[in-house]
């Protein structure tokens, strides 16, 4: 089994996806935003977007864990937002697969709003969709809509990959 990243916007519900799939698919879970050093927190806390030198050290420790997985596979959540952060990603594991949570900004802004607390601002939600790049036909996965229970997401995928 290949490793999986859940891939999406903040509040697309990445992590709560990917806890449930790696669950269903009795594999290890890690939440990216665990692997964030303290300086990027910092940075999302004050409201600031990340930008792509923030992100490399961040992507690499991602990639290295997606590696360890190796054929017995793992789920990490990860907003992979553009292409060059897959290819990075897949510069380490080159058979992991994406799972793109895909929704409106309507959807997601009401997903953010229930999340208080969180270090990402809902403010940021606009940085991130214009910062989106949907996965490419040469890239392997599938697209996700997340209107729906985190059951049915999930079968969703199984479905789409049997």
């Amino acid at each position: 089994m290949s490793p999986i990243v859940v891939m999406g916007v903040s509040g697309s519900g990445k992590s709560t996806v990917g806890a449930a799939l790696a669950q269903r698919l009795r594999v290890p879970f890690a939440d990216a935003d665990d692997f964030h050093p303290p300086a990027n927190i910092a940075k999302m806390t004050s409201g600031q977007p990340l930008n792509d030198e923030d992100r490399r050290p961040w992507l690499e420790a991602i990639g290295k864990w997606l590696a360890e997985r190796g054929e017995h596979g793992g789920v990490m959540s990860c907003s992979a937002l553009k292409r060059m952060y897959r290819d990075r990603l897949r510069r380490h594991c080159p058979d992991v697969e994406f799972v793109h949570l895909s929704g409106t900004p309507e959807v997601i802004g009401r997903r953010q709003a229930s999340r208080p607390g969180h270090f990402m601002p809902a403010s940021l939600l606009n940085s991130q969709f214009a910062t989106l790049e949907p996965l490419e036909p040469d890239e392997k996965g599938v697209t996700i809509d997340v209107d729906q229970s985190i059951d049915a997401i999930v079968e969703s995928y199984v479905t789409a990959t049997e």
